[in-house]
């Protein structure tokens, strides 16, 4: 299928399950946040599961293609695989610049890092039970999380990002081992903190792409629209991702009115077309959805064009995420109609 349509990972979680007020009111959560859950931890999973099957539902009654979780059970897209690694003290954080340039609690690194066990295995086939099409999950980037860590044991970060690259590539085969369909790394911080990323960021990201046998995808965006409210009209970082191993590259387009003339430098990728501005409540119509497809269109070919929103949809209100879906999926069946 032409314009097959997806999230980039996250969907809006419900009030009842998470304080959506605090969760807005702070930056994204690098280290454990509990007090954000509502129900009480005896009963969180199972209502994080139930609450993930109303992710599942919205995406398949919207009409999108590729089904993720919805990041329901994280409290960040990074904190929960983060968190979990070997080598990481969590009960006494450090201290980081956030890409807003505020400093944030961030997991402190003590030891070596090292993947103790799979931490979304278990995520992945809750999806898989729960719909029948194609299914995608998300992991943090390695040299996101080496920028959301202090560290008090390597001798360079740099070390740190390999090493977090060895924990993503396990991570990554036991994922498609368990049947994934596509497995999306997520590198916000390689927009951010560009000179580094050309330093060390993409020799990570090939690291934790290492002998992976599988569709992979590398979302690199602007941040959170909610958080990060100005937004570049370019990409400080995104030709080098040519030099990536990744099979899709997840971008935003809408909010930034990105020039798409940068992604003809990305040819033999499939692009991820951000599509949805997640800074506008307003629901697009499909045929602003499409106008914005179309501009990526003079410079990838139509047959290497994924839908998709800007960035998650974390942090919108539930029906206006719903609704932009919508248009999303409505946007792609105009083009179709136009390129067949």
């Amino acid at each position: 299928m032409l314009f097959p349509t997806t999230l980039v990972g996250s969907y809006p979680q419900p009030e009842w399950l998470i304080d959506r007020e605090k969760l807005a009111g702070r930056f994204p959560p690098r280290v454990r946040a509990k007090e954000l859950w509502r129900v009480p931890e005896p009963y969180l999973a199972e209502a994080q599961d139930d609450a993930t099957l109303l992710a599942i539902r919205a995406q398949e009654r919207a009409g999108l293609d590729i089904i993720t979780d919805g990041e329901i059970r994280r409290e960040s897209y990074s904190n929960r695989f983060a968190t979990a690694l070997e080598g990481i003290d969590i009960d006494h954080p450090g201290s980081a610049l956030d890409r807003s340039g505020h400093p944030n609690p961030v997991p402190r690194i003590v030891g070596r890092i090292r993947r103790k066990h799979p931490v979304e295995v278990d995520d992945l086939k809750f999806l898989k039970r729960h719909t029948n099409r194609q299914v995608k999950i998300t992991v943090p980037g390695p040299f996101t999380m080496s920028q959301q860590a202090q560290n008090d044991f390597y001798q360079s970060v740099e070390e740190a990002a390999m090493d977090y690259a060895a924990a993503v590539n396990e991570e990554i085969r036991d994922l498609f081992a368990a049947g994934a369909d596509i497995v999306q790394i997520d590198e916000p911080y390689m927009q951010a903190r560009p000179e580094k990323a050309r330093e060390y960021g993409l020799k990570a990201l090939n690291r934790a792409l290492e002998g992976v046998d599988g569709t992979t995808a590398v979302h690199i965006c602007f941040g959170y629209a909610a958080i990060i409210h100005s937004r570049p009209s370019g990409y400080s970082f995104l030709p080098e991702l040519a030099g990536c191993s990744c099979s899709q590259v997840s971008i935003e387009t809408a909010q930034s009115r990105l020039d798409c003339a940068v992604l003809a430098k990305l040819r033999g990728k499939k692009i991820m077309v951000g599509c949805l501005d997640l800074s506008d409540m307003a629901v697009e119509t499909p045929q602003q959805v499409a106008d914005r497809i179309r501009k990526a269109l003079r410079f990838v070919k139509k047959e290497d064009v994924i839908v998709a929103p800007d960035c998650g949809m974390k942090y919108l209100p539930r029906e206006v995420a719903f609704g932009k879906m919508k248009a999303m999926v409505e946007g792609a069946k105009i083009l179709r109609t136009e390129v067949v």
